[in-house]
Formats: structure tokens, sequence, C-alpha cells
């Protein structure tokens, strides 16, 4: 293995999201093709956790995202790469044929509709998208594809709910330290909110799994 080569899990994520961009629509395109569209990311809960848009490329945008390549949304702790096991898409080919306005305002509301169907699948009735989503008229959205991206191996470990506990935790303390040491906008705090019920939920779903077990031994008589 060559030393610039990747983290052999980065190398997987990798090639599991790689696999995933390469499904085809029904006219035989490959989804990451497509120059506009909009996503959602979707952790071990099956939780919304982050929508974007993109008037570039899926599989460039994305990528960005969850391979190691610079993205605002990781470099402010907004978003932890570990925590995505899903990937849905919504491919927008026709929208690369209008004019640019035209298809800024359909790749916009098209965002708008996916963020209010993740908010309304959220447990916690948010997403850690840091800037507001603008309102849009409610559009019809194209057909979506959605996939896991991390292969079994992966899965077995980062699904263990003290793994995702310690990850979130340091999220929430990258955030923190963040808001302490920075001037920052309120989208941060607001994240930095999110995030910390994000932890308390998942502490407390872990906690009911010992709820037979004695606080201590003088518990046990």
């Amino acid at each position: 293995m060559s030393r610039q080569d990747p983290p052999a899990e980065v190398a997987k994520i990798r090639e599991g999201l790689a696999d995933f961009l390469r499904t085809q629509d029904s006219h035989g395109r490959r989804i990451g093709r497509a120059k506009c569209g909009v996503y959602a990311f979707y952790d071990y809960d099956g939780e919304p956790i982050y929508v974007g848009q993109t008037v570039e490329q899926l599989s460039g945008r994305i990528g960005r995202h969850l391979t190691g390549r610079r993205s605002d949304a990781v470099a402010k702790f907004v978003l932890d790469p570990f925590e995505v096991l899903e990937v849905e898409v919504w491919p927008m080919f026709e929208a690369q044929n209008l004019s640019k306005g035209d298809r800024k305002a359909l790749v916009d509301a098209a965002e708008y509709a996916v963020y209010t169907l993740a908010l309304d699948a959220s447990e916690f009735k948010a997403v850690l998208n840091e800037g507001a989503i603008a309102p849009a008229e409610l559009i019809e959205l194209p057909e979506s594809f959605r996939g896991r991206i991390v292969p079994d191996d992966l899965y077995r470990e980062r699904r263990h709910p003290d793994v995702r506990l310690a990850r979130r935790a340091q999220t929430v303390a990258s955030l923190s330290r963040l808001v302490a040491e920075r001037v920052v906008q309120k989208g941060i705090r607001t994240t930095l909110l999110v995030q910390s019920k994000r932890l308390e939920a998942l502490a407390a779903a872990r906690l009911d799994d010992f709820a037979d077990e004695p606080n201590s031994r003088n518990d046990q008589g």
C-alpha cells in the first residue's frame, strides 16, 4: 500500500459511495452524473441528519462531504461523516437544460421539499444543517434513490451504540469549542443544540438496555 493511499476505512466508504452513485435510473443514466440534484444523509437509526443540493454534480458534491475532501459542514463539525450510513439522492437531469436562474430556482424548491420530508421523518423535527433552507413552493420531486454506503464489516463495528455515543460526544465537544473560540452564527448554535439532543437520546436509549441491571453492588442486597 502506498503511503499516499487513504486509510482502509476511508477507501471502503469511497468504494461503497461510488457503487451507489453508479446506480442507473430508468433511462440508464448514472445518478451520480446528474449535474443538478438534492441529497439527504441518514444515520444508523434511519434518522435524517443532513439535506443538501448541488448545481454542479451529485457525485462531486456528496464526495466532498463523506470521503475526506473539504466540506464546510465537516470543517465546522456540523456533520460527522462517520454517522452517515445511508444516502438518498434526487437527481434532476432535466434541470440541466434550463437557464441558470430557472435551474437554481427549481433545485432550491426541490431542496425545500426534501427538507420538509426530513423534518417530518425526524424524531427531533430538525436536521443538522447550519444554514436555514429557504421556504419555497412545494413541488413534486423526481424519483429518489437510497442506499447504504457502509460495508458489512464496518457496519458491525460502527453501529455499536457505545461507539456512536463516543463519536457523537466528540462532535458536541468540537462544536462547543468552536462556539467558545470563534464568532459564530446562530445556525451553529442551533446545530449544537440538535447534536446535544441526539447525544442525550442515544445515551438514554443505551441506558434502557441495562434497565434490569442493578445500579450498584449495594442494590444487590
